[in-house]
């Protein structure tokens, strides 16, 4: 901030209100779903990741900062890199707003969210909940909250992010955070394990996670036999009574009652065996073996592999998406070159086995995977989401990549979605970096199956109005016929360095 423009004090509350104003500074921003926890807002400052505590947030913090577990957890990267700033630094930033104590932590490569993420994925930061948590208690803390939002994954490996939730543990007192742990983590995975419901439009539609009530109307009777479901599920309703007194608080009921620290830890080892031993088996589609059935695929294969590499290894990158994705081979061409891939499928399947295959890797080896998969549908990308749309970004907003991989996909948003060509190479020139494009023709034979039960009302489906309508934003710097005879790939470079931050 210019020291002529410096702030007046002011609270949270007063610079949530006057948003644009004076009293927000123009180099800083509130992360927009941190307002949940006013003890511990999160500001990111000239791109530093910093959070605010109060003074009750720093006691918990300098508690749980001491103990030997969260230093062990934070070496070994399973809690994301943080320390205090010294108070002379705190006063070079001129914050917005009094604090007693500021932390910087270490910033993800690459925001993603529960709903973009596979079984395995909410599984393992699931599972890094109850070991922090079962480490925590025996420290004399607690996790204040029990959301997936606290976990980013690096490559395919989870961190826990929200060093805020650690508070203090009083004696007797329950786990208060067990049904958000459900109703976000526990009820989607049981749901994919058990019934094959995708958990990514239930938490996309359900930011809140999925009530007790709404988890059993996906079941059926026979279902309640199945771990966890009577325990954690029909339990939950039967005790939630709607005659219970408003004044009557269930946390101070169950601490009056003796609810210990034994009790908690033997509900976390329960939930831990369970969640540990749910699989799932994504079923076989058209795009399980792509690369090994069809013909015109495995004879492009060595060209397409060849022509990547000459595009991914002309620099390094800081930020690489691979859309429409599949197994992720080229999305690992790209990441030998790249500080982070974000390979992204609509296949829930395809994305479960990439995870599996990088997180496997990853717990043989030292160095994590650069690849992060997602599942997204490129016609029906993520939106900004939550309170006024600014608790959860837009996938465009989290960080614009330098290089995107568009293998594959285009005809499928152009035939399959029904997206006009001219609008797909609008939206790759908005994200500003260059672009390798594979283009099918009409006579490709996954073209002509997209078009066999459709009217071909797709007149600017054409080579030539691909690179015409890629001219005024990019300078094609390859092409490459493939072997097949019906594909072909382009490599752009965008004319103009800021076009992506302009539009």
């Amino acid at each position: 901030m210019d020291a002529d423009h410096q702030q007046p004090t002011s609270t949270f509350d007063d610079i949530e209100t006057n948003v644009g104003l004076s009293l927000q500074p123009s180099m800083s921003e509130f992360e927009g779903g941190s307002f949940r926890d006013r003890s511990a807002r999160v500001l990111v400052h000239n791109d530093r990741v910093f959070r605010l505590l109060t003074t009750d947030a720093q006691t918990a913090w300098e508690q749980a900062s001491r103990t030997p577990f969260f230093q062990a957890l934070m070496t070994a990267g399973r809690i994301v890199s943080t320390h205090e700033l010294p108070r002379d630094e705190i006063a070079a930033m001129r914050l917005p707003c009094e604090s007693s104590a500021v932390l910087a932590h270490a910033r993800v490569p690459f925001v993603s969210y529960p709903y973009e993420w596979s079984f395995g994925m909410l599984q393992r930061a699931a599972l890094l909940h109850l070991e922090i948590l079962t480490e925590a208690l025996g420290a004399g803390l607690i996790l204040k909250d029990a959301s997936p939002y606290n976990v980013m994954f690096c490559g395919a490996n989870p961190v826990f992010i929200d060093v805020g939730s650690f508070v203090p543990h009083a004696p007797g007192e329950p786990w208060a955070a067990y049904r958000q742990f459900c109703e976000l983590m526990l009820f989607p995975l049981l749901l994919q394990a058990h019934r094959h419901v995708d958990l990514q439009p239930i938490l996309r539609g359900e930011l809140e996670g999925i009530s007790a009530r709404q988890f059993l109307k996906w079941l059926s009777w026979r279902d309640l036999f199945r771990p966890g479901v009577f325990t954690h599920g029909w339990l939950q309703v039967a005790l939630d009574r709607p005659s219970q007194s408003a004044t009557t608080s269930t946390v101070s009921d169950l601490q009056a009652s003796g609810f210990g620290t034994e009790l908690i830890l033997r509900n976390l080892s329960g939930l831990k065996r369970l969640i540990e031993r749910l699989k799932w088996k994504p079923a076989e589609t058209r795009w399980t073996d792509y690369r090994t059935a069809l013909p015109h695929v495995v004879e492009d294969t060595a060209a397409k592999t060849e022509f990547v590499r000459s595009v991914s290894s002309s620099r390094r990158w800081s930020l690489v998406w691979d859309l429409g994705c599949n197994d992720g081979a080229f999305a690992r061409i790209a990441a030998e070159y790249a500080e982070t891939v974000v390979a992204m499928d609509s296949d829930h399947g395809c994305i479960e086995r990439l995870y599996r295959s990088l997180s496997d890797v990853d717990d043989r080896t030292t160095a994590p995977s650069a690849i992060l998969p997602l599942c997204v549908n490129v016609a029906n990308l993520s939106p900004a989401m939550g309170w006024r749309g600014r608790e959860r970004k837009r996938l465009e907003e989290r960080g614009r990549p330098e290089l995107v991989l568009c293998l594959g996909l285009i005809h499928h948003l152009v035939i399959g979605h029904n997206i006009p060509l001219p609008e797909v190479v609008d939206w790759l020139a908005s994200l500003g970096g260059e672009v390798v494009i594979e283009f099918p023709s009409k006579q490709d034979a996954m073209v002509q199956r997209l078009l066999r039960n459709k009217r071909d009302q797709y007149e600017d489906y054409s080579l030539e109005q691909l690179e015409a309508s890629l001219m005024p934003c990019f300078e094609i710097r390859q092409r490459a016929s493939l072997p097949s005879g019906q594909r072909t790939l382009l490599h752009a470079v965008p004319k103009f360095a800021a076009r992506g931050t302009e539009r």
